[in-house]
């Protein structure tokens, strides 16, 4: 059997994965707050997990692995989208699963065994709540109930921060009906314009930290395997989950194996509204960027290192994945997975070392192989998509792209930088795919070529 080896970000190191039970192996991502679209960057979780869940099935069976990823639809962001325009919140977070499901899809991502939704066990964090407040963990004030962190010596190991760093990160909320800085809330009272559900303790609403551990507990119970997310989520969502099932739960470890996802930027800097480079998946989608490309980009960068995306990476994306499509498309597709990309990404998700295994499938023109082990990862689906048609040239626009590309090469022997970049632009303007190779640039027609466009390159 494959050896999977992981770094936890627990003990900051990677050792090989051993499931509590390999005919039951259980993984957790915390999911979406369902208020608006799904950002560029709530994407990259998702499909790190989607290669990590299909890896699974691949080595432990289908059959044995389970995979949930909730849904949190009880927030005070959904409360604030609702009192901006007027609609039920119901409405609000239907929709916004509709739309983060469709955008998830277009991404090659295969859905959860299980999506609960926050406010389908709310009598579950209830009673979870009530046992650490028997347990002397947690305690009520002024409607509100708070998890005691002083209780848990263990606080603060999974982040390894002292406590300065955690007031400063958690951005303490000082509150009078606080015993110290650092509690957390666990239940909020609810006024008559919000969401709320009876309790011990008044009418109120959970607060954000404890669905995981209640749905994780009646999902898969105290232990599980693997519990994954952005590294934005480890302190504190991940380090008060922890804490709050390990004291509600004492027999059980909560998550054996932890696994984060570094951030992802736009051209180099951190993507912001205020820099104007903030977008959706839909975004992209709608630019006509298929979701293949995004996914192919997504993958050429290792889960736990920073990832850059540009338009070039998508261009070039495009361009690798009309070649690979091109070359299958006749390929039998009862073929068998390449064991050197399942040996990649069995060593701790290295999905770029997989890549570069395509690339050597592709340059050996192993077909078949190719075809499976681009399914595999979730980039072919059910057949080559529709979007790789691409334009044929006609022998004037053919003849036109080749004088060009000799005279750009002319250009930057000459070092008429201006005319090579020029040109290089242009080609991209008129929807004509180049790429530079040893042996030469060598060009193909995307699905928006422009004739006209390319006629004005010209001189």
């Amino acid at each position: 059997m494959t050896q999977i080896r992981l770094t936890n970000s627990a003990t900051r190191r990677k050792a090989p994965f051993r499931p509590i039970d390999p005919d039951n192996v259980r993984m957790y991502l915390c999911g979406p707050t369902v208020y608006d679209r799904a950002h560029l960057g709530n994407a990259r979780p998702v499909i790190v997990f989607d290669v990590l869940y299909r890896l699974l099935r691949h080595v432990y069976g289908a059959d044995h692995v389970v995979y949930a990823r909730n849904f949190t639809d009880v927030d005070d962001k959904i409360n604030a989208k609702a009192a901006e325009t007027g609609r039920p919140i119901g409405d609000i977070t239907s929709e916004t699963i509709r739309w983060y499901h469709d955008d998830m899809d277009a991404l090659g991502a295969l859905r959860p065994d299980h999506e609960p939704r926050a406010t389908a066990w709310i009598d579950e964090m209830i009673g979870m709540i009530q046992g650490l407040i028997d347990r002397g963990h947690a305690y009520a004030a002024d409607g509100h109930v708070l998890f005691s962190v002083g209780s848990y010596s263990a606080y603060g190991n999974l982040s390894g921060r002292s406590v300065e760093d955690m007031i400063a990160g958690a951005r303490v909320e000082v509150a009078p009906y606080k015993r110290d800085p650092m509690d957390f809330v666990l239940w909020k009272p609810s006024d008559e314009n919000q969401p709320g559900w009876d309790s011990p303790w008044g009418r109120g609403r959970p607060g954000w930290h404890i669905e995981c551990s209640a749905m994780t507990r009646a999902l898969f119970g105290e232990s599980f395997d693997i519990h994954g997310g952005g590294n934005d989520l480890l302190f504190p969502h991940h380090e008060n989950e922890l804490a709050q099932s390990r004291c509600a739960h004492p027999e059980g470890h909560f998550a054996e194996v932890w696994l984060h996802n570094e951030m992802l930027q736009v051209e180099g800097k951190k993507m912001a509204k205020s820099l104007g480079n903030f977008f959706t998946v839909r975004d992209l989608l709608d630019r006509e960027i298929p979701g293949e490309v995004i996914r192919f980009v997504f993958l050429s960068t290792h889960y736990r290192r920073p990832m850059d995306w540009t338009d070039a990476k998508a261009r070039e994306a495009e361009t690798v994945l009309r070649k690979w499509y091109d070359l299958v498309a006749d390929a039998p597709a009862d073929g068998a997975v390449a064991p050197a990309v399942i040996e990649a990404l069995a060593d701790d998700l290295n999905t770029a070392g997989a890549i570069s295994e395509l690339h050597r499938l592709a340059q050996a023109g192993e077909a078949t192989t190719l075809r499976a082990t681009l399914r595999f990862l979730g980039l072919m689906g059910d057949g080559v998509p529709g979007w790789t048609a691409a334009a044929e040239a006609d022998d004037a626009s053919a003849a036109l792209i080749e004088a060009l590309l000799a005279e750009r090469a002319e250009a930057r022997k000459a070092k008429d930088f201006a005319r090579a970049d020029a040109l290089r632009d242009g080609f991209a303007a008129a929807g004509v795919l180049v790429k530079d190779t040893p042996q030469g640039a060598e060009w193909q027609l995307g699905p928006d070529f422009d004739p006209a466009k390319l006629d004005e390159l010209k001189r």
